[in-house]
């Protein structure tokens, strides 16, 4: 896909000399199972999310940036700790991360700013399940309606409960994502005014499924509009049986109910509708943000813990190693970034930690294993070396370069896919398992990324949702 760049004049600051009550602030938005289907990112020519579109103007739109793993809990724990899943063991929903070693004594992100004298906040979804009550200052209790006793869709005998779509006569004000945002409002007025610096964390649920939104925002989709993703029958032939196996999540909807069945537009209808009620929230806290006087000097990350397939190469849900699920919206702006511009450079959300460790001019954590991106900050075009790496479950990595993606399975099965001529991953290069010789090189390059450590995973790991394990 190709970008439009747009030239500015920037100024930069170093915060490095300032003391803590002269630091910048931080607004964190996590916003759950959110793909490419935004504005800004083009991922979906009918998207409409001028909120989110106007916050990326303010910064720096990361284009290629990739979670670590894909799914919610060593994403999140990955970011959060900055350390790989292949490093920690921790690739599935389960365990909690503080209730095994090697990460039981962990220092996670929000600890550390802690540490460094911020005032640390949260509600809604930042970890997966429960808050960690050492990360924050105070942790405001989650409330709001999120489903009902009745599924409206995907009323399959004994599928999963949160597995659903479609339109809900629920006012936007009941519902758990607004009420998260609007405490979220109403605390960046009090937090402006305090004497510290403050990093306040709001996570919202949506559009996770049960992916509901009520008329307002499905009217913005009539579904005889609505566009369906594009796909190809022949789409998993070239690939290796354990791409398949991998992928196979048995709580998500097969693709084929969901044509046969007169789900798929619905349910595009109900992720994009979703989307924009989410992106009406994220204009909630912005506005409060520039009311408070706090926005000059307050660096704002939005950010999803993976994408999500809806039909693209016959999948639902996330768990993959393709594009649909590890290429993840990632937008940072502040006033130590250049303003409206687009980075293709691929990076991590493991970057996310030290980016703001150094944006904040605290001390580098020992041990980290991403990379600050304030060299993307200031000059997005700048020169970067280094691929975005996700890995799902032990020997299962996938390494994505700037045009490239090549993923290794734990049985030497490989894949290789060139977005330059494929955005869609509809052609692996190596189906037969030769590299072509053009592409040779490259792949030598990446497969130099591949991590050497494969912790095997923590005990009472649980959650991948794949056939490939018993757990």
């Amino acid at each position: 896909m190709r970008w439009l760049l747009f030239a500015v004049t920037f100024v930069g600051f170093n915060f490095g000399t300032l003391d803590a009550s002269e630091k910048p602030n931080i607004l964190f938005i996590a916003i759950d199972d959110l793909n490419d289907w935004l504005g800004c990112y083009e991922g979906h020519p009918q998207a409409q999310t001028p909120h989110i579109d106007a916050l990326a103007a303010r910064g720096v739109t990361f284009t290629n940036a990739h979670c670590q793993a894909p799914i919610c809990n060593p994403s999140r724990v990955s970011m959060f700790l900055g350390k790989r899943p292949s490093t920690t063991g921790m690739y599935f929903l389960g365990p909690n991360f503080r209730s095994v070693s090697p990460t039981r004594d962990e220092t996670t992100l929000f600890q550390t700013f802690r540490k460094h004298g911020f005032y640390v906040t949260t509600r809604g979804k930042i970890f997966h399940g429960k808050a960690d009550p050492a990360s924050f200052d105070h942790i405001e209790r989650t409330q709001g309606w999120r489903r009902g006793d009745q599924k409206l869709n995907y009323t399959v005998p004994g599928s999963h409960p949160l597995w659903d779509w479609g339109q809900v006569d629920v006012p936007d004000e009941q519902q758990r994502d607004h009420q998260t945002a609007a405490w979220a409002a109403q605390q960046l007025g009090e937090l402006a005014k305090r004497d510290q610096p403050f990093f306040l964390a709001v996570g919202f649920h949506l559009p996770h499924v049960p992916v509901y939104a009520s008329k307002k925002w499905f009217d913005l989709y009539p579904i005889d509009e609505v566009q369906l993703p594009a796909t190809t029958n022949s789409d998993i032939d070239d690939l290796p049986e354990i791409a398949k196996q991998l992928t196979l999540n048995p709580t998500a909807p097969r693709h084929r109910w969901m044509v046969e069945n007169g789900q798929w537009k619905i349910a595009v209808q109900s992720y994009l509708a979703a989307n924009s009620f989410v992106d009406s929230l994220v204009g909630m806290l912005v506005d409060s943000l520039d009311a408070s006087g706090a926005a000059d000097n307050t660096i704002v990350v939005l950010w999803s813990d993976h994408g999500f397939h809806l039909g693209e190469k016959l999948r639902w849900a996330k768990r993959s190693l393709w594009e649909e699920t590890t290429r993840v919206p990632l937008i940072v702006t502040g006033p130590d970034t250049c303003r409206d511009r687009r980075c293709g450079r691929p990076v991590g959300l493991i970057d996310v930690y030290p980016t703001l460790l150094e944006m904040c001019g605290l001390p580098m954590v020992d041990g980290l294993e991403g990379i600050s991106l304030r060299p993307l900050l200031l000059n997005p075009d700048a020169t970067w070396e280094r691929p975005a790496i996700c890995t799902f479950g032990p020997n299962n990595h996938s390494i994505r370069g700037e045009h490239l993606r090549y993923t290794v399975y734990a049985d030497g099965s490989r894949e290789l896919y060139d977005h330059r001529v494929d955005p869609h991953e509809w052609q692996n290069l190596i189906a037969d398992g030769q590299v072509p010789e053009a592409y040779q090189a490259a792949v030598e390059t990446l497969s130099r990324w591949i991590p050497k450590t494969n912790a095997k995973p923590l005990p009472g790991s649980t959650g991948s949702d794949s056939p490939l394990y018993s757990e």
